[in-house]
Formats: structure tokens, sequence, C-alpha cells
């Protein structure tokens, strides 16, 4: 029955969407009816409106609507969808200020001349546009209302002008900032939870173990970091279809003429069109530029392009005038100057401590304010002009609306989807698919384009990949990362606006067409950009570091990057240091022997074993590196002879454990049954007979696992324990290595700090004498906190401690606390004595050493990658790599 209520619910929510009923009433009006269905039907032929449920009942799945609204509004950890309102408002603002056709004009007396050169520019534009405004309608309209009649005038084909306008149009989907992406993101969020969760549990059964390796783990995604994904995708898109018109215009002579410029290209040109380029592209480094390189979040770029757009608008709309410009040069200058501040200046006022700090912040507050003028006036402006600034807060305020009930229908959809099963049979579809992975992926997005022929790609997003994303990502044979597969959606869903009958993009342009343009030419026109959608999809597939690289490269260059010995990091970051092995070995030995010859007789007896052990150590890394790809490779020799037979097994396993939950839920329901003051027998009898079938059944799959099946799971687990523990031996022994002689440099490194200490611990004597116990305890912990700040000083502490101590209690005892600090004396001396004459011998020697391996041996110790480090890794964690024979 469930099945029954599954279809209802599918059959209605397609219904009202197709019907024109507004979606926003659509999605959560078939859940809410579907799931009151169940019950009613439920309560009038079981006696119980929990029956037809999976699992719960109406109470709890209707109830997860209301969960899901209070997530999307009073959760605070999750602030992603704040950045909507706030791209919406920058990219309506952007259209009402008129700054699409200022662009369309300037890069069409550009490009005019070129062969194609009306639809590279049109193509270009779209692609700016996308970048500062990703609203489709608005840019599909102004390029139809602006560059088709002239494309027309220049006896442009009729399909290739409409479908260059219609796709450009559609970059904004794409390429970042836009509004799918921050969806995606937000969705894949949940999706990537619920998969890792799905992982888990998959080792759990595979090997019995409780705790999976973060290694194993599936990493979240961003709308940050889909934006940094989606960016290389986007323009490999815009590549695409210029590379199309222009062989379109070389081939059939006619299509595409050249249009030339009446005008000069003289100053007065250039001017024009930089001051049409600049201003867009100023936006799009503030606001796509603020990301990548880490210095603001999604949602506060959100805020920079808000009040970029604001600003710009405030100068076109009063286009003319003397001080149209005024606003814009003080927020210019406002900026530059908050900017130098920040380079010379800690702005927190909590790190006031001099006069010149105070100065600083001063300073900084002056600039916000003058900034602050700026955006209020440009505001003002547009508030003013043609009532601007209502206009574009209402259709934010419209358009914002309109996206977040969709999101809280899509989620109580899911939930009535998931409450009659619905998950399950996809999860169990794509798990019979034959061809792993590829064969699920290729399904799903076939089903996503051919959605996109009726419905819109939000509808898409909320609905689509909350279901198919977490049995995507919990896959470990593909292994692929939450930011790709966003991006993957994201470059098909874009095909929706472009796929008749329903393409919102064919629309717009046949609204504001002339009558000579018929429906015909629109779709004529949109199938060959179509088609080079979904070439970019296969050519991203194929290439995910496409997508992977920009983000990793920029969270391992961040401020907040993870240091080199996070476990993430470590398969890469060994197959980089190994490769340093290969090509620096001799070098390494040589500054390890260089320094073994170094006397060091005058070192403390602990110093002088912690030397000669690091240098063994070092030494020592060679050999097991060796051993380490000696396991790599006998795992390497086996592994295509197991893994045959792991997929097999581990298949049969699956239908195994499903067979079993089906047997636990046919015995819950015969309990139920038996349970009742009058069991009805022919019911008993049926679910007795199911169940001695299962059981049947998962007796005839045990019979089908291989006899050499344990023999061969040993076998391989053996060797993959003997792998990580070679590798577990090396960055022991590593990291050992490095940090005895990094604390021994910095030991003796300390030794002009500890020795600027010695009045202030030789006056401690005299303190015991002359004041009382409490203040000489004060002074006491003074001197033993500075002590705290420098290396190795431990003994010296020890021992002011101990002084410290005897001061204490009732009976202080001030004669054992000056014996104490007599002694600590004696070893602050000792310390200081052998310190020196190792930072005169010793010290250039260790520096010279250290440089040599903090790259190889040391890189583990670090406390964050280099530049040209993190590009290494970045590319290396870019590729999926097949983790399947873990679980």
């Amino acid at each position: 029955m469930e099945l029954v209520f599954l279809t209802i619910l599918f059959l209605l929510m397609m219904s009202a969407l197709i019907s024109g009923f507004p979606v926003a009433f659509s999605l959560p009006g078939s859940a809410i009816i579907s799931i009151g269905l169940a019950a009613l039907f439920g309560y009038m032929l079981e006696g119980n409106v929990n029956s037809y449920f999976v699992e719960g009942g109406p109470i709890q799945w209707l109830s997860a609507g209301v969960t899901n609204f209070r997530s999307l509004y009073w959760d605070v950890e999750r602030d992603t969808l704040i950045a909507i309102p706030l791209f919406i408002f920058m990219g309506i603002m952007l259209q009402r200020s008129k700054i699409a056709e200022d662009l369309l004009v300037a890069m069409a007396q550009l490009f005019g001349p070129v062969p194609g050169g009306l639809g590279i520019s049109v193509v270009l534009v779209g692609a700016l546009l996308a970048a500062t405004t990703g609203i489709v309608g608005a840019t599909v309209i102004a390029m139809g209302m602006i560059s088709l009649p002239a494309m027309l005038r220049n006896n442009y084909s009729k399909p290739l002008a409409t479908g260059t306008i219609c796709a450009s149009g559609t970059l904004g989907q794409i390429i970042p900032p836009s509004i799918v992406l921050i969806i995606l993101a937000d969705q894949l969020s949940s999706a990537t939870d619920q998969a890792s969760t799905t992982r888990a549990a998959a080792y759990k059964a595979a090997t019995g173990e409780f705790s999976m390796p973060s290694t194993l783990d599936i990493t979240s995604t961003s709308a940050g970091e889909m934006f940094m994904g989606a960016l290389v995708p986007g323009l490999v898109l815009v590549a695409l279809y210029i590379a199309y018109i222009l062989f379109v215009a070389l081939v059939k002579a006619g299509s595409a003429p050249p249009v030339p410029y009446d005008g000069k290209y003289d100053r007065e040109f250039i001017f024009t069109v930089m001051m049409a380029l600049i201003p867009p592209l100023a936006l799009i480094f503030a606001v796509l530029g603020s990301i990548i390189m880490g210095v603001a979040t999604v949602n506060q770029a959100g805020a920079i392009g808000a009040v970029g757009a604001m600003v710009m608008g405030g100068y076109r709309l009063t286009s003319g005038q003397r001080n149209s410009y005024y606003p814009a040069y003080l927020a210019i200058g406002s900026t530059i100057v908050i900017l130098i501040i920040l380079s010379f200046y800690d702005l927190n006022v909590k790190s006031i401590k001099t006069t010149e700090d105070a100065f600083g912040i001063f300073f900084a507050v002056v600039a916000v304010c003058i900034l602050l003028v700026a955006v209020v006036w440009s505001a003002w402006r547009i508030y003013k002009i043609e009532d601007a600034l209502h206009g574009v807060m209402v259709e934010t305020a419209k358009t914002t609306s309109m996206v977040f009930v969709i999101l809280i229908g899509a989620a109580m959809l899911t939930s009535a989807f998931r409450g009659f099963g619905g998950e399950e049979l996809v999860k169990d579809f794509l798990a019979d698919l034959p061809g792993g992975f590829w064969a699920q992926f290729i399904v799903v997005m076939s089903v996503i384009f051919l959605l996109g022929f009726f419905l819109d790609f939000i509808e898409i997003a909320v609905v689509v990949v909350p279901i198919i994303a977490p049995i995507l990502l919990a896959d470990p044979e593909a292994n692929v990362t939450a930011v790709w597969l966003g991006v993957m959606v994201g470059l098909n869903i874009q095909t929706s606006f472009l796929t008749p009958p329903f393409g919102f993009a064919l629309f717009y342009l046949r609204g504001v067409a002339p009558p000579a343009v018929k429906t015909t030419h629109i779709y004529r026109g949109a199938m060959p950009f179509i088609g080079l959608q979904l070439v970019a999809l296969v050519i991203v597939a194929v290439t995910p570091s496409m997508v992977n690289y920009l983000p990793y490269r920029t969270s391992l260059t961040s401020d907040t990057a993870p240091p080199p010995i996070n476990p993430r990091l470590q398969y890469c970051i060994e197959e980089q240091v190994f490769a340093t092995y290969d090509r620096e070995a001799d070098q390494l030995r040589s500054q390890i022997s260089l320094l073994q010859k170094s006397d060091v007789s005058f070192l403390p007896k602990k110093q002088q074993k912690d030397f000669q052990q690091s240098l063994e150590q070092a030494l020592g890394t060679f050999d097991l590196v060796a051993k380490i790809r000696a396991a790599d490779l006998a795992l390497a020799e086996y592994t295509p002879t197991y893994r045959p037979l792991h997929e097999e097994v581990r298949s049969l396993q699956s239908e195994i454990r499903d067979l079993e939950e089906d047997i636990v839920k046919l015995e819950r329901e015969l309990t139920r049954y038996t349970r009742s003051d009058s069991p009805p027998k022919d019911k008993v009898k049926e679910i007795e007979a199911k169940i001695a079938e299962e059981k049947n059944a998962k007796e005839q799959i045990e019979k089908k696992i291989p006899e050499n099946w344990e023999e061969s799971r040993k076998t391989y687990v053996t060797l993959s324990k003997t792998e990580n523990l070679a590798s577990s031996k090396y960055r022991t022994n590593v990291d050992s290595a490095y940090q005895k002689i990094e604390e021994l440099k910095n030991i003796i490194g300390d030794v002009e700090r500890l020795s600027a200490l010695e009045p202030q611990l030789r006056a401690l004597e005299a303190v015991i004498s002359s004041e009382s116990a409490a203040e000489a305890t004060a002074r006491f912990k003074l001197e033993e906190s500075a002590l705290g700040e420098i290396a190795g000083s431990s003994t010296i502490k020890s021992k002011f401690s101990k002084a410290r101590r005897a001061l204490k209690g009732k009976s202080p005892k001030p004669e054992k606390a000056i014996q104490f600090v007599k002694e600590g004396m004696e070893i602050f001396s000792s310390e200081i004595e052998w310190r020196r004459q190792a930072h005169a011998e010793l010290g250039p020697a260790l520096e010279t050493y250290i440089n040599a391996i903090k790259n190889s041996i040391g890189l583990r110790m670090q406390k964050r990658l280099t530049v040209e480090q993190a590009e290494a890794i970045a590319s290396c964690k870019s590729i999926h790599r097949d983790i399947s024979l873990h679980f």
C-alpha cells in the first residue's frame, strides 16, 4: 500500500506543477494530502493510522515540515541561505540601473567587426552579467531587446541569434554568484551528513569496527566552495559557446556576418568601453575575489555585492549630471584608505595598547563613516529617481520569499517521500543497476535532464537532490566530492531553461522578440546550445579536478588552512615527499652526515641523546620509505585478483542484509497480529510463509559466497595492515626526527631571552627576606610565567616552583626557599653557559640542516603548507580515488 500512496504523491505533485498551480503550494499540498489519505485509509482498513507508512506515522512526517521550517529560519548555524536575498538584491539593482544595456552596446561595438562578433559579444556580456546579476529572466530580456534587433538587422540567422541570447542568459545559473549554487550547497550539506552516516554504517557492517577513519569520510561543501568549483566549468561553457558561434560564422557563410563599427576607434571609444567594463569587472573581483582569496564568506561577499550595486546604480541613474560620480569616488577612496589602515594596524578595539593603536582605530572609523555617507547618498539617489530602490526591494522580497517557501514545501514533500519508502526504493533501484556508480550517475543525470523539460531549476534542486545525493555521495567506489556532484547537477539543471516545452529562457525571449521571429526559430536555435551544455557536462565528469582544484587550493592556502599533519592530507603529502626523496636523497643524506660530524660534547646528556637519535631517525627515513613502497607494491599486486571477489561477496552480503531487514519487519508485524485479542489466522499464516520464504532465500544466497572468501579477505586485510603499519612507523619516525632537532634549535635560540631574566631571578633571594610570603609568592609566579615562555627552561622553573611552594602555608620556610633559589641559579648559570657555546658553534649548522629537511622529513611538523606545496596537494586531492575495498 505504501507504493500506492507514493504514486498518489507523485501524481498529485506532477499534476499541480504541469497545470500551472504555484510551486510553493504544489509541493507541501501534495505531501499533506497524500499523508492524510494514507492515515485515513490506514485507520479505516487496518484500524491504525500508521499502517501505511514505512516508519512512524502522519504526525511524525507532518511535523518534519515544521522541523525543517525551524531549521531554515531559527538555526543560527545554518546561515548559507542568508546570501540569497543579498545576491538577488544585487542582481535586480544592476538590472534596474541599466548596466546590462551599457555592456551590450560597448561589447557589440568592440567585437562586431569579427565574424560572429555580435554573437560573441552577447555570450561575453551574458558571462559578465552572470557574474554580477545571475538573474536569467532579466538578462535574456535585456539582451533580447537590445541585441536581437541588431543581430536581425545585420542578417544573422534567426535560430543562431535567438539560441545565443537564450543560452547566454542561462550562464547565470552556473557562473557564480548563482542562486542555484547556494540552494544546492544548502541541500548538499544535509545530504552529506546522511551519506556520511550511511558510509559509516557500511564500514561497520564490513569490518565490525565502530569508528570509521576520517580519511574515508565524506567532506561537506559550502556555498563558497560551490562558487569556486563552478567557476572553471562556467568559463568552459562560455568557451564552447564562442567556439560554436565562430565555427558557424566561418563554415556557414552569411549566418553571422561581421558588423563594422561606424565610429572611430579613438580615445573616446576606449573610454566608453572601459567605463562600461571596469565597474562590473571591479564588482566581480570584489565579490568572487574576496571569496576565493578567503577574505570574506559568501554572506559577506553578498553584502559587498549589494553595497557595490547600490553605488553603481547611484551614478548610473544620474548619468550626465555634474556630481553623478561623487558617491562612487567617496566609496572607492574610503575603501582604499581602510585597506591601507588594515595593512598597518590591528583594528581590534581590545588590542589597543598605545596611542598609535588608538589613532589607527580613529582613522578607520572616519573612513568607515565616509563610506557610509557614500552608500546612503547612493541609496537616496536610487530612492528618489524613478522610485528604483522601492521597486528593487519589493522584487527582492518577492523572489526571496518564493525561494524560501519552495524550500519549506520541498522539505515536506521529501519527508512524505521518505515516509512512504520512496528513498529506499530509489536506493534499491540504483544499487541493482549493473555498472556500479557510473551507471547510477548516468541514470540520475538523465532523469534530471528529462525533468528539466517540465520543472524549474529550484524544483529539481530541492526535490530531486535531497533524494539522490546521499546515495551517490555514500558510494565509496567513485568517492566523489560533494562540490563536484553539486556542480554536475547545476550544469545539468541549467538545461532546464532551454529545453522545450517549458524552458523559461525561451518564454522570456519569445515575449520580447519581434513577430518575424517564430517560436520554432527559438526552439531550433536552443538545440545546439543544449548539446554544448551536455558536452560541458561530459568534460566536467571526466575531469573532476576542473571542479575540485580551486576549492582545495583556496582551503589549503587560507588563514584557517589545515596543518600538514592533518590525516586527510597524508596520501597526497607522502606522494609529493616521496618524489622529493627520489630527487634529493643524496643531498639529504649529505646534510645528515655533515651534522653528525659536529662536536656536541658540551651539550647536556639528554640533548646529546636526542641529537644523535634524531639524526639516526632521519637516516632511517629512507629505509622506512622503501618498506612502505614494498607494502604498497604487494597490496597493488594482490588487489586485481582480490577486487572481483570482494565486489561479488559484498553484493551478496548486501542482499543478505536486505533480507534480514525484511525478516525483522515481518516478525514485528507477526508479533503485532499474534498479540491482538483475535488474530486473523489467514494473515498470520501469510506472514509466516513470507518469513520462511525470506529465510530460505537468505540461505541460498549465503551458499553462493565462494569458499575462498575468508582466506582471501584475511590476506587482503593483512597486506593492508602491513601498509598502514609501515606508514605509521614512517610518520612517527619523521615527526620525532624533526621535533627533537627543532626543540634543540629553539632551546639554543632562546639563550639571550633566558639571560635577560638573570637580574630578576637573582633578586628573588632578597625578595624572600624583605617581603611578606604573599608578596614573595606573587613575584615568584611572575618569574615562573616568564620562564615558562622560554624553551627548555623546565628544570630551572622547577626549582623556583619549589621555592614558591616552600613559602606557602601557615608556616613558610624561607631558608628552604632560598636554598631552592640558589640551586635554580646554579642550573641557570650552567644552562646559559652551554647554550651560548651551542649558539655559537652549533647554531648555524642546525639552521642549515633544518632548512634542508623542513620540506621533506620535517614537512608534517610545519604549521602550514607553502603555496607551491598547497598547489601540488590540491592537484592530488582533486582526483577521485576508489576506496571501496575498505568497506
